[in-house]
């Protein structure tokens, strides 16, 4: 078995810093925009989801700010209003699925995932997805609450909000470097055992999935896009390990931050494979007859 780190390293700087040019412009915009309050008079479009999903009217806000920016404004527009153990659960599904769609669609734009898929699947598939909670019985989520502490950051001016921004942005730029560069070397030590290279469609494609699951969208990407440069995916594989990982991906820090509220772990890691994999086969499916390439560019 032979590996060449530094091959490995620099694949996995160019990938990052690919994943860069997205993730840290529009995470300062998203700042901007949650600091500005431009989000606060959208807030009644999803006054309907709210009724949909079972959640008080108030939880428009925590929706729109967890959708376009993050779950970490969703969360701390919703804790001050005192939800059920359920009404977490149902929350943490349907953010879970759809959050994050200015940052996360145009990384999978550029792996040549459209748009318009990104955004009607994640929309759809949240809602497809969260339909199982709102049918479980009460006695699947627990009965007391848990107060917890999560706040909007506080910013005495624009320039103060600039500057954490820009720090946090710095954070998330050396995370999302190391994560994927450590998570490139160890897939290319593996890869580089005779027994797997028999089998190397299925590694790639198992790794990409594995990474974007535990570890979100960002870095399983990050992972994508090398694979997808050396040509090791095809369009199918693409397609396939995209449409999962949109609907089933971080299912460790996102999720156990609603589980801290009181929302059913196993329910929401539940619902999400099981959306994932069905809504992800049936589509492939769907694409066979109809040409993939309304959904995946080269």
């Amino acid at each position: 078995m032979y590996i060449n780190v530094k091959n490995s390293l620099k694949s996995a700087r160019t990938s990052a810093l690919l994943i860069l040019k997205f993730v840290v412009p529009l995470h300062i915009l998203a700042d901007i925009l949650l600091y500005t309050g431009t989000l606060t008079p959208l807030a009644f479009l999803f006054t309907p989801v709210t009724k949909l999903l079972d959640l008080p009217g108030e939880a428009a806000m925590a929706l729109i700010s967890g959708v376009l920016l993050n779950i970490y404004a969703g969360i701390a527009f919703a804790a001050p209003l005192e939800l059920t153990p359920y009404q977490w659960t149902v929350l943490a599904v349907f953010l879970g699925v759809c959050h994050s769609m200015i940052v996360e669609s145009a990384i999978m734009a550029k792996l040549g995932i459209s748009y318009g898929y990104s955004i009607i699947l994640r929309g759809v598939g949240a809602c497809v997805t969260v339909l199982p909670v709102l049918w479980m019985p009460t006695s699947f989520f627990k009965t007391g609450e848990q107060a917890q502490t999560i706040t909007l950051p506080y910013h005495d001016s624009f320039q103060q909000m600039l500057v954490h921004s820009a720090s946090s942005a710095f954070v998330l730029s050396c995370k999302i470097i190391v994560l994927i560069s450590v998570i490139i070397v160890v897939m290319d030590a593996v890869k580089a055992s005779s027994w797997v290279q028999q089998r190397l469609a299925k590694v790639n494609t198992s790794f990409s999935i594995i990474v974007g699951q535990l570890l979100g969208i960002t870095y399983g990407a990050g992972i994508l896009i090398r694979e997808t440069t050396q040509g090791t995916l095809s369009r199918k594989d693409i397609f396939f390990i995209s449409t999962f990982l949109m609907i089933c991906h971080s299912l460790v820090e996102d999720v156990l931050l609603f589980v801290l509220f009181g929302a059913n772990y196993w329910v929401i890691i539940g619902v999400r494979f099981t959306a994932a994999l069905l809504i992800s086969c049936t589509l492939l499916q769907v694409f066979r007859v109809v040409s993939i390439d309304r959904v995946v560019r080269s």
